[in-house]
């Protein structure tokens, strides 16, 4: 199926849920005062529905646009976005120590970008966690194409309550720009701890706040307030809430490295294939703002032709928004995807 014909195959599919595309796209924007409105703590406001209702709605154009692999690396000069994900991996891979025979859980799969090269050049055994049931079918789909199903398991649940994985079950783990959606993330990183084995590794790329965040700056904060809006994000720590968050369930944090930020000064910005379109980086033509706008134009046609059903171009328009708000925060350097961390369970 070509990448095209699978975004209207799920737009169409989302739009068969609940009220339509339109609905689910207007109940999404509004997240953020509902949650404001009832309370960190209230009834009524389930975050983890949040991000499903995000990934079910956005998926395919994020996959369209920027790859199986959903998450940033730092680029090298002369090298394409797509090597830089791959040597990224292959970075976790070296740091986890991965070895035939583990058994190793990926938190928040997504549709298993990572798992397919953790898989393949490690050989071990993956446990994909994942709660939205759409991306764990197109991963299923993918591992199988690559004929990699058979070294995978699928556990369709929130990575906050992996009741049906034993205590100490896994030798590694890895969550990469998943744990970041976490409605609490000390409560995220302690059911990642039970999980693992006594001695166990466990990688994790988040999505952090810089030194340079100034809480008391009126754009830093409206900044942060796009950024959490647009990739459903109920809070973003800081890079050293992420370490004291870790020790305090226990974990002995080994490094901890904001890796878009240790770069030389002749290496290309993380954001900067959301800025412009280069041969080099090989970025996707939708993933740069002009490309973005016409394919915000072309989905409205789509819908008055009804090709595609009411609300799609709403979508393109939302991601359109999060990826200029990614790179404002990257360019005013008070954000990083990038905040890359090794921990251990101890023995």
């Amino acid at each position: 199926m070509s990448k095209l014909l699978r975004v209207l195959t799920g737009l169409r599919a989302a739009d068969r849920v609940e009220g339509g595309v339109a609905n689910r796209i207007r109940r999404f924007d509004g997240w953020l005062d509902r949650a404001s409105a009832r309370g960190a703590n209230a009834a009524g406001y389930d975050h983890t529905e949040t991000v499903k209702e995000y990934y079910d709605i956005s998926n395919e154009l994020m996959v369209w646009g920027w790859g199986e692999s959903l998450h940033f690396a730092p680029l090298s000069p002369g090298e394409s976005v797509e090597d830089s994900k791959i040597r990224h991996q292959r970075l976790m891979i070296s740091k986890l120590e991965l070895s035939e025979g583990m058994a190793v859980v990926d938190i928040g799969c997504g549709v298993g970008g990572p798992m397919r090269r953790v898989v393949k050049e490690a050989g071990v055994a993956v446990v994909g966690v994942n709660i939205n049931e759409k991306q764990m079918e197109r991963a299923r789909s993918l591992n199988a194409a690559a004929g990699l199903d058979h070294m995978v398991d699928y556990l369709v649940c929130s990575f906050m309550d992996m009741a049906a994985v034993a205590d100490g079950t896994f030798d590694r783990g890895y969550a990469i720009e998943s744990t970041c959606h976490a409605p609490d993330k000390a409560g995220a990183f302690a059911e990642i701890f039970r999980v693992l084995k006594p001695g166990a590794l466990f990688w994790g790329q988040e999505m952090c706040m810089t030194d340079r965040f100034d809480p008391d700056d009126d754009e830093h904060r409206a900044m942060k307030q796009d950024l959490m809006h647009g990739i459903a994000l109920k809070e973003i720590a800081t890079t050293h809430e992420v370490d004291r968050t870790l020790e305090a369930v226990g974990f002995e944090l080994i490094e901890g490295i904001d890796r878009g930020a240790e770069q030389d000064g002749t290496a290309t910005p993380w954001y900067q294939p959301l800025e412009s379109w280069s041969r080099t980086l090989g970025n996707s033509l939708i993933g740069v703002p002009q490309g973005r706008k016409t394919a915000i134009g072309g989905s409205r046609l789509a819908e008055v032709l009804r090709i595609l059903p009411k609300g799609s171009a709403d979508v393109v328009e939302m991601l359109d928004r999060t990826a200029s708000a990614y790179a404002a925060g990257g360019r005013s350097g008070i954000f990083t995807p990038l905040y890359c961390f090794l921990a251990r369970k101890p023995f």
